[in-house]
């Protein structure tokens, strides 16, 4: 998963023809040397790719494809400038490759963006051409070889090295080395920002100058003057002299919502529309400079702890939206600590960054779902990087000590099994991927082989033609919830249950066959790997039927003032 986040990190920063990868936001390490190169050679193919076609949807010169795409660019993040600054430094050689009729691979490996080194295959996204690759290559290199800019692109200098770039580098690295707020004021784990891990990711502060001001504390005299857990309910009914916290809410059992995740969890998300020419316009990137800075995610939209309507149509809701709906009182309090290419061996790193105080805090359901990245690599032998059942259960137990020294008396912590993620060549292997929608020439096969041969694959394992390979990436997969299974079933604790719930896929597809959907419409349709929205939101209500039915308590009970807290409150302030 950290793998996409590389790769379009690079493809949205350059725009046009990227340089470097940045940092993965998964650790602080720096990815090796040749995961850079591939992801440096995916994003160039991208952006090149989207020119081309640009030039094709609109029969137009090369020149004012480039133009248009970065018309279509919003100013901020300095996204527009850096689009025209770029073309201005491989403009030229892009117009003369393309002119020549030479494809994306050929141009790519020609600006030496994409390499194949010695003994090792040749990565391709699109057919080969009809000419032999060296003799191509051979002729696209003549017509750029005068080109000063080769000098540039040989000495792989990072990208962020360019002075037009190094501010949005250093924002960027600083939201992906740190799971809290980039701005926060009193140092609560809570912003009045959304963006940079802010409210978009956990409940929005509604006094940042107090760090005992935050959503999820049990109230502060009964919140009589103000509203120090930031629900919104405060003050005192004029008609009794009874606090409205006190009123509406003692007794009521508020509680928060917590996930530990990966990308999924954080609903990692690329628009189709960024890279499919015959989309593209002036409103396709609005979400551009938000997605950036956060990490290309879209956890206020996830299934867990999103909190503004869907976009996709569904009428679903997330788990979060649904426990403020059965009690008004829960208002603002989740916080979504997921982080792409999250895994149960680098959970540590952030668990940290959980915001919750054993004394102050109300009690809260932790939902554990860790669901790919620990069978899931980019390597040419993904198996031997695999989670053994036995780290597993090893680096679990260290989580949930963690939890139990953390999490106030009452709480619940539900540990979510890993999918069968061959559903993913099932459905998607056979159906063109958005850069081969308008020639028919890439289908999700040709894009999950290109990522394979660059070791750049989120999950080389499931996105593979190897059926092998992917029945015992399956396996390996419940072998890990079977793990998860064995010790929610003979562990205990003293602050929270323990619970386990199966990743059911199967029942989410079969829900959405009903109404009237195709399983492939449930992937991402841009990297071909994560849920979308609408997934995400069939999971929750899964995820919510079964804990409604196995284990109510884990809920709550039903506010019986939610009524009178809209009529004195409105929507408590919003999100």
């Amino acid at each position: 998963m950290k793998s996409l986040w590389n790769i379009l990190l690079a493809t949205t920063l350059s725009l046009l023809l990227p340089l470097h990868t940045l940092a993965s936001p998964a650790s602080d390490d720096q990815p090796s040397t040749g995961h850079s190169k591939g992801h440096t050679c995916v994003a160039c193919v991208v952006v090149v790719s989207v020119i081309e076609q640009l030039a094709q949807v609109h029969n137009s010169t090369v020149e004012a494809s480039m133009e248009r795409l970065c018309s279509y660019l919003p100013e901020k993040l300095f996204l527009k400038t850096t689009c025209y600054l770029v073309i201005r430094m491989f403009g030229p050689d892009l117009i003369k490759l393309l002119s020549a009729n030479i494809n994306a691979d050929v141009v790519c490996h020609t600006l030496e963006f994409c390499k194949q080194d010695p003994g090792q295959p040749l990565c391709h996204l699109y057919p080969l051409p009809k000419e032999p690759w060296k003799f191509t290559l051979e002729k696209a290199r003549q017509i750029v070889k005068k080109s000063p800019i080769l000098k540039h692109s040989r000495s792989s200098s990072d990208i962020c090295s360019l002075p037009f770039l190094a501010k949005i580098c250093q924002r960027i690295k600083s939201t992906i080395q740190n799971s809290v707020p980039f701005k926060d004021v009193d140092s609560d784990k809570h912003s009045i920002f959304p963006t940079l891990r802010g409210y978009h990711w956990r409940g929005r502060d509604c006094n940042d100058s107090n760090r005992m001001a935050y959503p999820g504390r049990r109230p502060d005299n009964w919140d009589i003057h103000e509203d120090s857990n930031c629900n919104g309910i405060w003050g005192v009914d004029p008609k009794d002299g009874i606090p409205y916290e006190k009123k509406f809410c003692e007794g009521s059992q508020p509680r928060g919502i917590i996930l530990l995740g990966d990308s999924a969890g954080a609903h990692f998300h690329i628009s189709p529309e960024w890279i499919t020419a015959s989309q593209m316009s002036l409103k396709s990137f609005i979400d551009l400079p938000v997605a950036l800075t956060n990490e290309l995610d879209w956890p206020q939209l996830s299934g867990v702890t999103g909190f503004l309507d869907s976009i996709s149509g569904i009428k679903e809701n997330s788990v979060y939206l649904r426990l403020r709906k059965r009690n008004h009182c829960n208002h603002r309090d989740y916080q979504n600590i997921s982080r792409n290419g999250g895994s149960s061996q680098n959970l540590e790193k952030f668990l940290e960054t959980l915001s919750r105080n054993q004394l102050l805090d109300h009690p809260a359901i932790v939902i554990y779902a860790v669901i790919g990245n620990d069978v899931c690599n980019g390597k040419v032998d993904p198996i031997p990087e695999m989670t053994t059942p036995e780290k597993l259960y090893s680096s679990i137990m260290q989580t949930l000590k963690y939890l139990n020294s953390h999490l106030p008396n009452g709480s619940h912590v539900i540990l979510y099994g890993l999918p069968d993620g061959t559903f993913l060549w099932d459905n998607l292997h056979n159906r063109y991927y958005p850069l081969g929608q308008l020639n028919k020439d890439v289908t999700y096969a040709h894009f999950y082989s290109f990522l394979n041969c660059l070791q750049v694959s989120p999950c080389h394992s499931w996105m593979s033609s190897n059926k092998t390979l992917r029945t015992l990436t399956s396996e390996r997969a419940k072998q890990l919830s079977d793990t998860l299974k064995k010790i929610a079933a003979s562990q205990k604790f003293t602050n929270f249950d323990l619970l386990y719930v199966d990743f059911d896929f199967q029942e989410v597809t079969e829900e959405w066959r009903k109404q009237g959907g195709q399983p492939w419409q449930l992937i991402e349709p841009v990297d071909g790997f994560h849920p979308n929205e609408v997934a995400s939101q069939l999971l929750a209500d899964s995820f919510w039927k079964k804990v409604q039915l196995q284990w109510p308590e884990v809920l709550g009970k039903e506010n019986p003032f939610n009524s009178q807290i809209e009529q004195v409150f409105g929507d408590q302030g919003g999100h």
